[in-house]
């Protein structure tokens, strides 16, 4: 029941106000927000690399509905690739270039990014939100795809059209996440039983393909699964993916095992929208919150 509670308060913009302004919020958002300034998220890139760790960098913001905004998140990755270094990719989110306003727009401002990756010899993948934008994103991504043929994109197993979207994307650079957004039964499944086993599934359609998986999930048994899956594969054909902040001794465990293993790195002053999905993922999250208002 929380997970759904938790998703609506993302989009709310009283409890955006009540939770950015209780003092000890800043210090949990710290935990999976790498800053609100470029060289924040640079310095942990450099950190993260030092590891073995791989990166992609998402410049937080969504569901902009105002040209001047769509431009400066345009801005904000052009900025991004010029201090970009190693083996670093960004994250795109084509409703904070525009989407809502126009789809001309976004692309314009996705085409500006992914020309300034090729040149800083980078990728770009294009992050996949919630049920309503999955054929305009789809859209997008193919007419990226024309000039850019290694842009990937973001797949949610939860969504019951994933499997179909998967067997259309298979041959290339697909991240296979489970889903963070409350969607009605009608479009996605809605136990984590189903969801698991959808992921799984997803699993297979994208390993049994010649394209590159991207397994962004922090699950054990879908991370066992998937490196059986991968065995059949060429070495490093496929790379495990978990958000900053959770699981990093696994993160390091999978690195040192040899597996490519990247790390989705958010920054920027946006941070309420992707904060409160990951408290809606797990109850570890939600429990490591609310206990930081009884701690110092």
């Amino acid at each position: 029941m929380l997970s759904p509670l938790l998703s609506a308060a993302a989009r709310s913009e009283r409890t955006r106000r009540l939770v950015t302004a209780m003092p000890p919020t800043r210090r949990v958002v710290d935990r999976f927000v790498a800053g609100e300034a470029l060289g924040d998220a640079l310095d942990t890139a450099r950190e993260l690399a030092a590891a073995g760790l791989a990166v992609t960098l998402d410049h937080l913001g969504e569901d902009t509905r105002d040209r001047a905004r769509a431009d400066r998140a345009r801005d904000a990755y052009l900025e991004l690739f010029s201090g970009l270094t190693g083996d670093a990719e960004a994250s795109v989110k084509l409703s904070a270039l525009g989407l809502a306003l126009d789809d001309s727009l976004a692309l314009d401002n996705a085409r500006l990014i992914c020309a300034a990756a090729e040149r800083a010899g980078m990728t770009v993948t294009v992050d996949m939100e919630d049920h309503t934008t999955v054929d305009a994103t789809l859209d997008l991504v193919r007419e990226l795809r024309a000039d850019f043929p290694w842009v990937g994109v973001a797949i949610q197993a939860m969504l019951r059209r994933s499997e179909g979207d998967l067997r259309d994307l298979a041959g290339s650079r697909v991240r296979l996440v489970k889903g963070a957004y409350a969607e009605p039964a009608s479009v996605a499944y809605q136990t984590s039983h189903e969801i698991d086993r959808a992921y799984a599934r997803g699993l297979r359609l994208l390993m049994a393909g010649d394209g590159y998986p991207m397994v962004a999930t922090h699950d054990p048994r879908l991370i066992e699964i998937a490196q059986r899956l991968a065995d059949s594969r060429e070495p490093r054909s496929c790379e495990f993916q978990m958000l900053y902040g959770i699981r990093v001794p696994e993160q390091l465990r999978l690195a040192a095992a040899g597996e490519r293993m990247r790390v989705y790195v958010p920054y920027g002053a946006d941070w309420y929208g992707y904060f409160m999905r990951r408290l809606a993922e797990r109850p570890a999250n939600l429990t490591f919150f609310l206990r930081s208002f009884v701690s110092r």
